[in-house]
């Protein structure tokens, strides 16, 4: 019922999530991140555990793939989930249940892995993915762009409803060490993710 990217910056070494939805609030129970750790995106039927200790495994040296498998063990409804997980090294692990909604699936890249459930088609991660890495500029306007073109390819077919971003890590300034927006319900929930994001800028 989501699409997502998580994704590392190689340069700064900054990790983030950027996550749309037709539900209302993604931005509190989706993404998760810690800079200098990893970041994670888990939807579908979201269980939140799945951020919160996946962090802890990475942050005791598991890998993504490794903690992944350890989290999907301990859960009798797996086969519901959808995890995307990046760490600090650019490792990933990702995740798609076998009983999460049409259209469902994920794509690893270089430094990101980009999921969605219930989505119009496959076109929606394969825009994202291109889009994010063919984009210039910021990181998290990279982040941004890639989920402006999953909405732009269709999306979650349910609808619009929420976006969020999350970004953590070197490259951000000392009094703003983190970036956290939300749009919790709205028309163009992307657009106005990104128009919060512009107006955030000029605060840096």
């Amino acid at each position: 019922m989501t699409f997502s990217i998580v994704a590392r910056c190689p340069k700064t070494h900054a990790l983030g999530v950027c996550v749309a939805t037709a539900a209302p609030a993604v931005g509190s129970v989706v993404p998760h991140a810690e800079a200098n750790v990893g970041a994670i995106a888990t939807q579908a039927k979201t269980n939140i555990l799945y951020g919160v200790n996946g962090l802890k495994l990475l942050k005791k040296g598991f890998s993504p793939k490794t903690a992944l498998e350890a989290m999907l063990r301990e859960d009798g409804e797996r086969e519901t989930r959808q995890v995307i997980i990046i760490d600090k090294n650019g490792r990933i692990g990702a995740f798609t249940g076998k009983e999460t909604i049409v259209w469902k699936g994920h794509y690893i890249g270089k430094d990101y892995a980009v999921a969605g459930n219930m989505l119009v088609g496959k076109q929606v991660i394969e825009a994202m993915a291109q889009i994010f890495e063919k984009a210039k500029g910021e990181f998290a306007e990279r982040l941004l762009e890639s989920l402006e073109a999953g909405q732009n390819a269709g999306g979650d077919k349910r609808g619009k409803t929420s976006a969020a971003l999350l970004v953590v890590g070197e490259g951000l300034s000392e009094p703003r060490p983190f970036i956290s927006l939300r749009v919790d319900v709205h028309e163009e929930p992307v657009k106005e993710l990104k128009r919060i994001f512009s107006e955030y800028q000029k605060y840096k």
